[in-house]
């Protein structure tokens, strides 16, 4: 008997969106996390971006892959699918063939802890930032994709992550302020000010990672049909809704609305439509799109003023807090009666609402305890924060013997 073949049309769709979804961080997240930092360290930053792409990737064939896909455990995969030696060039998951499945949860894997990096920008050994993304992946990113996507405890309760609220924007946030503390600030925080470097730089950074959550979120469903449709739609509603309210918010309390402004107001929403980007329809995107740029505009002033918490790039404010409020909003938002899918058998919107709230506490505390223990052995090992002497030379120079401009 021959073997069926993959569905080309949804193959052409998940091989497109694994390119976007890894454009998103090359040279998407590294341009927009660039352009916020000063100049003696843009290169590293970008440097961060593109060595946690590579790490990631081995890693990811080696043994990631398999904790996060392989089997049906309650907790974790298995070793089934280590450097994929048990998967055939032949071997299909739904319609699309596994290879092309491996490669887009790889791109979900290497932008994952990359977003990690712009809260420790600035003042982070380069051989910290490998140990501890090499760590993270394994445990913490691995068994939070199993529990939710790969069969694991909370996919058999029916939590609704479409494209990683949770196990992208809540594990990544969440371990971004762990990361933060356990670093220590940026010399000077909070009295000095550190502005963005090259404003323009991060815009076009933004604008690389809005196309690429096209990708990423639309590329979720697997197939190229209505959901992948709807999921593109209601994530560009959100993105653009979220960025005018920003923009508005910054003009009642600044008097004037800013570049940089404006496009963490689209990152914002993007980050908050993630998880219900599969559920709900445009009105939800809307709402969230709106609601998301509020409570995460707020958040920032909340960690950095009240908090003192020198999460440099705001990745707990915007991405931690926009994935959590959007796994908690999908509960409602999914309802029919404004446009969602609805919910499954036996689901209710209450049913729905304590499965997401139980699961977003899950993954905060998971999150939380693997990062403070991760860092804790990576201080031991190689150390954490960079000298005095290097930090005031700047990265770029002190650790890479680079500089992004000639002078």
């Amino acid at each position: 008997m021959g073997v069926t073949p993959a569905d080309s049309g949804d193959t052409a769709w998940i091989l497109t969106a694994t390119a976007l979804v890894l454009f998103m961080t090359l040279p998407g997240l590294a341009l927009f996390y660039a352009g916020l930092v000063r100049v003696k360290n843009t290169l590293s930053v970008m440097m961060h971006c593109v060595a946690i792409a590579c790490l990631m990737s081995v890693l990811w064939l080696a043994i990631g892959y398999s904790l996060a896909f392989d089997g049906t455990g309650a907790v974790i995969g298995g070793l089934g699918k280590i450097f994929l030696l048990s998967v055939g060039r032949n071997a299909r998951l739904g319609t699309i063939p596994e290879a092309a499945y491996f490669m887009f949860q790889g791109a979900f894997a290497v932008i994952t802890p990359a977003l990690i990096v712009g809260a420790y920008v600035e003042r982070i050994k380069f051989a910290a930032v490998l140990a501890f993304s090499g760590a993270w992946l394994l445990l913490v990113y691995a068994p939070v994709a199993h529990w939710v996507w790969g069969g694991g405890w909370l996919a058999q309760r029916h939590v609704m992550d479409f494209a990683g609220g949770l196990v992208v924007h809540a594990t990544a946030g969440i371990s971004a302020v762990v990361a933060a503390v356990m670093t220590g600030p940026r010399d000077g925080f909070p009295r000095e000010l550190h502005p963005p470097h090259n404003p323009g730089m991060t815009m076009i950074g933004a604008g690389m990672l809005w196309v690429g959550w096209y990708g990423f979120n639309g590329g979720s469903a697997l197939a190229a049909n209505a959901d992948a449709a709807m999921a593109l739609l209601v994530t560009h509603v959100s993105a653009a809704t979220a960025g005018l309210v920003w923009a508005l918010l910054e003009r009642l309390r600044f008097g004037r609305a800013s570049m940089v402004g404006i496009v963490t107001g689209v990152v914002a929403g993007l980050a908050t439509i993630t998880p219900a980007s599969g559920y709900v329809g445009p009105l939800g995107g809307l709402i969230l799109g709106a609601a998301g740029s509020v409570v995460c505009f707020t958040a920032v002033g909340l960690v950095k003023n009240r908090l003192k918490i020198d999460d440099s790039l705001d990745v707990f404010a915007v991405h931690g807090v926009g994935g959590i409020l959007g796994s908690l909003l999908v509960a409602v938002l999914a309802s029919p009666l404004i446009g969602g899918v609805g919910y499954a058998k036996g689901m209710n919107v209450g049913d729905q609402f304590v499965t997401q709230l139980m699961a977003t506490a899950a993954v905060i505390a998971w999150s939380a305890l693997a990062s403070i223990v991760i860092l804790w052995a990576v201080r031991r090992l190689v150390g954490l924060r960079a000298s005095a002497l290097e930090i005031d030379d700047g990265l770029d120079v002190s650790h890479h013997g680079e500089r992004a401009y000639s002078i």
